[in-house]
């Protein structure tokens, strides 16, 4: 009897251990940013017109925006508001967030077409689960652009909780906003105004000086504290 249940437990540790040798290695967030970036760009050095937008709006709902942890960036902007939500209006906000980012960081990304993006060495410490993975944006004539993901480790592996463009936060881009709305009208009335806004957007087309306002937004936007 004893036996047999050593070999059951050592069966079971040997397929343990296969198990963990067959396991494909955690990618590095810097990699997975660099190689989601690469298929983006590749996208956006195809000529304009309604085949590669559709493209592009596929890619980032396929590839991008499950890397994206988006609640967590509708918590930051939201900042103790946050807790004055319901659960219901928080799913709410976090959907109709989600929708505005996906739009803005696309639009950014349009207006860097045809640029060469760089990738800086990841510096962070063994066992680190929050990081910084930093890239550069070459530009004919004008100053490099940088375009900086903080990325924190978790269950769904590596995941982006902000950009920031220019030293920009793409999120606490919208906090005071934000607080003026629940202060005028509560946590209903951001809802509605989030959902006015992108109606609007999903209904304009967007025109070249479109496309760039949200970069130069974000580039005279004040960096916030990092939360």
């Amino acid at each position: 009897m004893r036996r047999l249940l050593a070999a059951c437990v050592l069966a079971v540790l040997c397929g343990t251990a296969v198990a963990q040798l067959r396991a494909p290695a955690p990618v590095r967030p810097d990699a997975l940013m660099s190689a989601l970036s690469a298929e983006v760009m590749a996208v956006l050095a195809k000529e304009p017109g309604a085949e590669r937008s559709e493209e592009l709006a596929q890619l980032l709902q396929r590839r991008v925006v499950p890397v994206f942890d988006f609640e967590r960036m509708t918590r930051i902007a939201l900042a103790r508001n946050w807790n004055a939500a319901s659960p219901q209006q928080r799913l709410e906000l976090t959907a109709q967030f989600q929708v505005l980012l996906v739009r803005t960081y696309s639009q950014a990304l349009l207006g860097l077409r045809g640029q060469t993006l760089e990738f800086r060495p990841l510096r962070a410490a063994p066992g680190e689960t929050e990081v910084t993975v930093r890239s550069l944006m070459r530009r004919s004539g004008v100053e490099p652009l940088t375009i900086d993901y903080e990325m924190a480790d978790g269950p769904s592996g590596w995941r982006v909780f902000d950009v920031q463009i220019a030293g920009a936060s793409l999120v606490l881009t919208y906090r005071e906003s934000f607080a003026a709305t629940v202060r005028a009208e509560g946590i209903d009335g951001l809802i509605r105004a989030l959902e006015d806004r992108n109606r609007q957007n999903a209904a304009s087309t967007a025109s070249a000086a479109d496309t760039l306002a949200p970069v130069l937004l974000l580039q005279g936007a004040a960096r916030g504290p990092r939360p």
